[in-house]
């Protein structure tokens, strides 16, 4: 734990790429195999769940510090971070008090403490806060509280790891994907082996596009280019080996079994092939919205009147493996050869490949993408004809070109503290629209604002609070602020009737008043004519 330790404080310390590179190897290069398994764990989120609740940590680290609860929650907000006040509070001052239980102990201990009575799972812990030092407790408890992240990306630890053990880092990220946990596999198996039969049901990393810069003109000739429709889904790939069918998401989560409509692939395509697309909800020819979607993302038993109501397809846009073979350096425009012949042969409803967008110059593209929600699309997707399948994101071949969001101007109602360096700021807001007379309630948002117009809106807050509910404060309803979101469909879920996808703040509107605002039917107007009720 003190080897993790360092490591971490060497990596939080820095901004600079080679020297967390360089301490993330060093780490590699000297930790017993379990804690490298369990540091790569960590830093590719997949923690176990954390053993108990906040409530219980925060009663705990108070009677600790010998404090009352309402300090403690105090000091929280001040803090902004759980584990931070936690720790403040509870680490070890005692320099000649050392525990030397490495990162693999600590792990199972964490985890062996779920399902415990809470009064073991509290002796426990506070006897593990006695005789840690500050950097560890810190991290046992963001452990705990199943919130630990370190500034370090999964290609900056698979380049570290390349370096520690000679493997080259697309191998190493293969390698790293599928379901797998430290208690079912070891440090020689997961990264030292090759084991082809432990290969058949894992995906490729996936490659990722960035948003396009200035105008598509810039990307020299359209001859060059490849451009299809952005589709609004979960990115995921599918999986044909060894007469098997695997689906996994771009978050590295096995899906098959929630999607039955998938299971005809393996009689329409041949073995040995990966699909990289999008899984959408689809019906009569067109897709539905992502909230439709969502019902059958936590689904783990589908009906037939779930599959009848909210059937999905695959949308294809690239092919990674034909016929057993790794084809993701062949230029894009031969995988997309491959792909329509595979569709073609597959004939299956369930599997659709993504339309090329036809055009002759760039300027084409700006009127096409007004057209874009009229086909339930986010944009573009431009990709170079001669472009390999990467790993992760890169700039230059794939670029992702978004039609402009939705916006609505709304009245400030609600605001709450935020988190981190915002801890004493009101920054989490809820926003209503004006419905005979009364501003109905519709999107929160956190985000899009400078940090000299958080601080204005937070000395508004502490000046007209109406109401407290908990951390909650009503205010008066004065400002307004334009909203922009990118998705917008109708909920039964919500009192204002509409969900809106990923609000935030444009600006703040300080040239309208609150009656200025817009109406709930103004939004309602925004859903499209063929827009179905999403939610029942």
């Amino acid at each position: 734990m003190r080897d993790f330790a360092d490591m971490f404080q060497a990596v939080d310390g820095s901004t600079k790429t080679t020297v967390k590179t360089q301490a993330l190897k060093n780490y590699f290069d000297k930790a017993d195999p379990k804690d490298k398994v369990w540091a790569i764990a960590i830093m590719s989120h997949r923690r176990p769940k954390r053993p108990m609740t906040t409530t219980l940590l925060r009663e705990w680290a108070a009677e600790y510090a010998e404090i009352p609860l309402w300090l403690f929650e105090d000091s929280y907000h001040i803090a902004g971070d759980l584990a931070e006040t936690i720790t403040l509070l509870c680490h070890s001052r005692e320099s000649d008090i050392e525990d030397s239980r490495s990162l693999d102990d600590f792990m199972k201990f964490i985890i062996s403490m779920k399902g415990m009575d809470t009064e073991a799972q509290r002796v426990l812990v506070q006897e593990t806060w006695r005789t840690l030092d500050y950097t560890s407790c810190f991290i046992f408890n963001k452990l705990l509280t199943g919130n630990f992240r370190m500034g370090v990306s999964q290609k900056l630890m698979q380049r570290s790891l390349s370096l520690s053990v000679g493997i080259e880092e697309n191998v190493i990220a293969h390698k790293l994907m599928g379901d797998w946990t430290p208690a079912s596999i070891d440090f020689q198996e997961l990264i030292l082996d090759i084991q082809p039969e432990n290969m058949a049901s894992k995906p490729y990393p996936f490659y990722l596009a960035y948003s396009m810069p200035g105008r598509s003109k810039e990307l020299g000739d359209p001859k060059d280019w490849q451009v299809e429709w952005k589709w609004d889904g979960i990115r995921g790939q599918v999986i044909l080996r060894d007469a098997h069918l695997y689906v996994w998401t771009r978050g590295e989560e096995l899906v098959t079994d929630r999607y039955p409509e998938f299971t005809s692939f393996t009689e329409s395509i041949f073995d040995g092939t990966v699909l990289d697309g999008e899984i959408m909800a689809f019906k009569d020819g067109m897709p539905l919205d992502f909230q439709a979607l969502q019902k059958r993302i936590g689904r783990k038993i589908i009906s037939n009147k779930l599959m009848e109501e909210i059937p999905v397809v695959f949308m294809i846009y690239d092919l990674l493996e034909h016929e057993g073979k790794d084809i993701r350096q062949l230029p894009m425009s031969e995988r997309r050869a491959l792909l329509e012949v595979i569709v073609k042969k597959a004939h299956n409803e369930n599997l659709l490949i993504s339309p090329l967008v036809e055009f002759k110059e760039w300027i084409d593209l700006d009127s096409l993408i007004q057209t874009a929600r009229e086909k339930r699309c986010e944009g573009f997707m431009l990709k170079h004809k001669e472009s390999a399948y990467e790993v992760g994101r890169k700039k230059g071949n794939w670029w992702k070109w978004k039609v402009d969001p939705y916006s609505i101007d709304a009245v400030l109602t609600f605001a709450m503290r935020g988190h981190g360096r915002r801890a004493n700021l009101y920054t989490d807001y809820t926003f209503g629209l004006w419905q005979d007379g009364e501003l109905i309630t519709f999107a929160k948002a956190y985000s899009g604002l400078s940090d000299k117009e958080f601080n204005r809106v937070d000395s508004f807050v502490r000046k007209n609070t109406v109401q407290r509910f908990g951390p909650v404060r009503q205010v008066k309803p004065e400002l307004v602020f334009e909203l922009a979101f990118e998705g917008i469909a109708h909920s039964n879920r919500h009192k204002s009737g509409v969900a809106v996808r990923f609000p935030r703040m444009v600006r703040w509107r300080t040239d309208k008043k609150a009656s200025e605002a817009n109406k709930l039917s103004d939004l309602i107007d925004l859903i499209p004519e063929d827009g179905r009720n999403q939610d029942g």
